[in-house]
Order: structure tokens, then C-alpha cells, then sequence
């Protein structure tokens, strides 16, 4: 399964600065200005051949009147409820404040593991003033600098230490995942019930009815896999909870945990930057993807020009990807559910396809031959052989060059469009590596 790590703290603690040391990305803001964070960042952390989904959440502020913060705080609170590890990040230079006291007080009511992180601790004499936070009742301070990335290492290995045991779902490893996700409210459950003909699982027209992960088996006419949705009720405390970062959360589960993801964009809204939000979660976990415009029976005007015109904006949005099927249909009327699941197993087996080394090096070396990367500095870059890397999860090719290091992305990308013109790799990302002959 899995695993989500959340950092939470007061404000101006350096969650975001500690989130791209984690991530080694730099995609969270970092300011002196408390309160920057507002938006939250989802990220992938690699660690002893463990992976994980890190968190940034905005600073947690207690009683605020501030229209912005109480919305952080909710999040933050969903946030560790969703979390398999809390990091509880604290400041050295400040020392424990109200705010940490009341954050403490909070999670010790929970039952997530929560590490307690004092940062900003660059030197010896600072890691004697953490010894302070022994106070909140959270264990012993782990002493980092995010800044520096003193101490994250340590502070790793706890992290993997804390997360649940990995324990046997009994599911076959051997038939594929589809994951049904989407933003609330655009028929991601319906579809399901859809595929299997019974009221499976719950759905309502509030957005956000289902909750938790569950799979179902799937083996009618010729096909075999597990479907993966969220289906349960939420509380009513809960209603009021943001649902975009709600619907993200949960999708991240869901996500990792398949093959192959069904996307589905409502046509009556068409594709906003929640939807976004999911697309780039699917990116960054290399899964194959299968995106459905549902609810195309509320759509007035359903004329080719229309579908091809939508199907453009859905391209333009999620470039540079394009290459992936697109299908106009309605879990409510049953409208073209059946091409949903063909066009899903035939991205699954897209997946996994292989190309023999012969193959490949016959019909690519001539290409490169008379389009060679271009020349850098002077130096001429030679690609002498290519072959397809086995036992891969997704599909994985490398090339074999006399100079990798001059090799620039847009080259690759013309030698993924290439593969892709001669082999059928639709809905499946590919990686291209350039290694030294």
C-alpha cells in the first residue's frame, strides 16, 4: 500500500523548505512572510527503495479570524487524518510557542505516528536548545536544518520505521487495476455501479460521498481485473472540509494503487484545474490513463465539431502528454461504458508491450542516423544502439551514446513521438534514458 507523510506546523516553521528537501523539487514557495503556503503541494519522496507521497500544508493557526487560515486549518486536519506519518515541525530560534502547544495538544489526541522535528537546528549549540520541546509530549525532537538538509537523513529512516506494515490485500498481482478517479461530484461511483450492473457502491449528488478505498473484481465478457473507487458516507462534522483537497487525498491512494486510471471530466464543466490537479498526480506516479468525458447526455450540442473541439482543449491542457484515448459517454444512460473498459485493457496491454532489440534498432538507427541530436560545444553525438529495458513498469527505453551528457529534452521527446508513431503506446507513459555506449 501506499504511504502519506503530512508536515504540519505553526507558520514560518519551514515545512515548505523541508518539503522540497524531501522531494528534491522546488516546487513548494519558500518566504520569510508567514502564511505563504495557502495552496497545498502534493510530492514524491524516494528513501531506501521506499516511496512515498510527502504533503505541504499551510501553517496551522488556532482561533484565527482570518478567512484564509481557517481553511488551512481544516485541510491540515484532513491532512493527518488521511496520513500514515505526521511530521510535527517546530522552530529552534523561537522555541515552543502557544501555537506549538496547541498543535501538540491536538495530535496527542490523535493515533497517527507523529515524528516531532525541531528545524533550523544548524549548529551544536541550537540542537541543546531543542531539548525545550520535550514539553509538548511527543517523544524525543529529531534536530534537522532543512535549509542545509542536516539531519534529514536520520529523519528518513524514522519515517520509514513508522509506516504500517505492508500486509497481504490477497489480491492478484497478475490482473490489472483500474482506478476510477476524479474531482467530486462528476459520476465517478455511478460509473462504476455501471460496469457492474448493481448499486455496488453509494451514490449521492453531494460531492464528495465516497470515502474509502475498495476493490471490486471484475470478470464479465472476457474481462478480468479489479475496479478501484472510494465508496463510503462522510460524516456529517465533515461536510464542511475543502473538496478539492479532499478528492486529492484521496485519489493519491487510489492512484498508486493502479494500472491503468480512469479520468473523468465532467462535460457540463469541462476541464478545470481540480482535474488538473489528478492528471499530474497520474503523471508523476507513471500510470497509464484513460480519460472519460462523462454526463455527455446533459450536453445540448453533441456534433463531431463539438467532440473534437472539447477533445482539443483536454490535449492543450495536459500537454506535453496528448497521446491518450479519449471517449464522449454517460455512466447515467450507459453510453459507451463498454469502450471504457476495451479502451482500458488495451492501454493495460500497451503497457505492458515489449519491442525486440532487432526491431528496435532497425527501425530507429536509420532516424537517428539522418536526424542525430544536435551538436554541442563543438562535439558531434553518436547513437550506436537501442534497446527496450526489461521487467520495467512502464515502458522503458535506452540509448546508448557516446556523449549522454549533451543529450537535451527535446530530443528525447522526438525519440519518444518516434516510438510512438511505430509501436501502439497509447495511454502509457514512456521513459527514454540516454546512457554512456
Amino acid at each position: 500500500m501506499p504511504n502519506i507523510v503530512a508536515i504540519v506546523g505553526r507558520p514560518n516553521v519551514g515545512k515548505s523548505t523541508l518539503f522540497n528537501r524531501l522531494t528534491k523539487t522546488r516546487h513548494a514557495i519558500v518566504s520569510e512572510e508567514a502564511g505563504t503556503t495557502r495552496d497545498r503541494q502534493y510530492g514524491k519522496c524516494e528513501w531506501t527503495g521506499r516511496e512515498f507521497s510527502v504533503i505541504d500544508t499551510g501553517g496551522w493557526v488556532v482561533n484565527s479570524d482570518d478567512i484564509f487560515e481557517d481553511a488551512i486549518r481544516r485541510q491540515v486536519m484532513l491532512a493527518t487524518e488521511e496520513a500514515d506519518v505526521i511530521l510535527f515541525l517546530v522552530d529552534v530560534e523561537n522555541g515552543v510557542t502557544d501555537l506549538d502547544e496547541e498543535v501538540a495538544y491536538i495530535l496527542r489526541r490523535g493515533k497517527k505516528p507523529v515524528l516531532l522535528v525541531a528545524n533550523k537546528t544548524d549548529n551544536n549549540t541550537q540542537q541543546w536548545l531543542a531539548a525545550e520541546f520535550y514539553s509538548l509530549g511527543l517523544g524525543d525532537p529529531m534536530c534537522i536544518s532543512a535549509m542545509t538538509g542536516s539531519g534529514t537523513g536520520e529523519l528518513l529512516d524514522e519515517i520509514i520505521t513508522r509506516f504500517p506494515k505492508e500486509t497481504d490485500d490477497m489480491l492478484d498481482e497478475n490482473i490489472p487495476r483500474f482506478a476510477v478517479v476524479g474531482r467530486p461530484n462528476a459520476g465517478k461511483s455511478s460509473l462504476v455501479n455501471a460496469f457492474i450492473g448493481e448499486e455496488r457502491h453509494i451514490v449521492t449528488d453531494i460531492a464528495g460521498t465516497t470515502r474509502d478505498s475498495i476493490y471490486t473484481r471484475y470478470d464479465k465478457f472476457g474481462f478480468d481485473f479489479y475496479l478501484v473507487d472510494t465508496a463510503g458516507i462522510r460524516r456529517k462534522n465533515k461536510v464542511s472540509e475543502d473538496l478539492e483537497f479532499y478528492s486529492v487525498m484521496r485519489s493519491i491512494r487510489s492512484i498508486e494503487n493502479s494500472d491503468v486510471c480512469i479520468l473523468l471530466i465532467d462535460a457540463t464543466r469541462g476541464i478545470e484545474g481540480q482535474d488538473l490537479n489528478i492528471f499530474q498526480l497520474i503523471q508523476r506516479n507513471q500510470k497509464s490513463l484513460v480519460v472519460v468525458v462523462n454526463k455527455w447526455d446533459l450536453v445540448p450540442d453533441k456534433t463531431t465539431q463539438v467532440m473534437k473541439t472539447m477533445q482539443e482543449a483536454i490535449a492543450d491542457r495536459m500537454a506535453p502528454f496528448t497521446d491518450f484515448p479519449v471517449i464522449f459517454g454517460s455512466a447515467l444512460t450507459k453510453q459507451r461504458i463498454f469502450k471504457v473498459l476495451e479502451t482500458a485493457k488495451e492501454v493495460y496491454e500497451n503497457r505492458r508491450r515489449r519491442v525486440s532489440t532487432a526491431r528496435l534498432n532497425e527501425e530507429m538507427l536509420p532516424l537517428i542516423e539522418a536526424y542525430p541530436p544536435p551538436s554541442s560545444k563543438g562535439k558531434y553525438i553518436k547513437i550506436k544502439y537501442c534497446m527496450q529495458i526489461p521487467d520495467t513498469q512502464v515502458p522503458s527505453f535506452v540509448f546508448y551514446a557516446n556523449l549522454p551528457q549533451y543529450v537535451r529534452e527535446p530530443y528525447r521527446r522526438f525519440l519518444e513521438n518516434k516510438i510512438r508513431e511505430r509501436w501502439n503506446f497509447s495511454g502509457t507513459p514512456i521513459n527514454i534514458y540516454i546512457r554512456q555506449k
